[in-house]
């Protein structure tokens, strides 16, 4: 009985000690990746360098093909949704124009759009577009710049016809955008992911 009871005594204290030995382990290990990793500002710096980058050492031709590919899958989509961040609260919106001009790729709106207000303070997107038939998605991502040109707001508005009802290119209104390092994402309920960059 006294043995027993021993034994039982020792098992426990054995379960204790390796949860503090787990626990202690487990300490050292986060102590050790927190110790090495970079600051949040250096993380984005590095990402966006690294993302310029990439951008930069994709060969003109596959650019110019991934980017192709992209606008084909907005036009067949229709409407497409963008998101934009204004602080930390989210936005998205219906989109239904864009069009690949002078080997770039714009989306069209309004300076007086609250939409605008928030692409120009920060130029970080995220774009979902749906196929018809509901099972197959794009997510597109980069920055936005925007472009005074004349030149490229007329073809614009030549290419949409029903825009020249609302929007001239002289206007001071009228805002084309197009994306830098852009990534996107093909999805499907059946295919794995497949992503492209222009």
């Amino acid at each position: 009985m006294v043995l027993s009871h021993f034994l039982y005594i020792f098992a426990e204290k054995k379960k204790q000690m390796k949860k503090i030995i787990l626990t202690f382990a487990t300490l050292v290990a986060m102590a050790a990746c927190t110790q090495n990793q970079p600051s949040k500002a250096e993380t984005n710096e590095t990402a966006t360098a690294t993302q310029t980058e990439v951008a930069d050492s994709i060969a003109p031709e596959t650019k110019q093909a991934n980017m192709n590919e992209v606008q084909a899958y907005l036009k067949e989509c229709g409407t497409f949704f963008i998101a934009t961040v204004d602080g930390d609260q989210p936005h998205v919106r219906a989109f239904g124009v864009s069009e690949i001009i002078q080997d770039r790729l714009y989306i069209m709106t309004g300076k007086v759009k609250d939409v605008y207000k928030q692409m120009a303070k920060n130029g970080k997107f995220e774009i979902c577009a749906l196929k018809p038939s509901g099972t197959e998605w794009m997510r597109l991502s980069g920055t936005l710049v925007n472009d005074e040109s004349l030149s490229v707001k007329e073809e614009f508005l030549n290419r949409n016809e029903g825009l020249k009802s609302m929007y001239k290119a002289n206007d001071g209104n009228m805002a084309v955008l197009y994306i830098t390092n852009g990534e996107a994402r093909f999805c499907s309920f059946s295919e794995p992911e497949r992503k492209v960059k222009f």
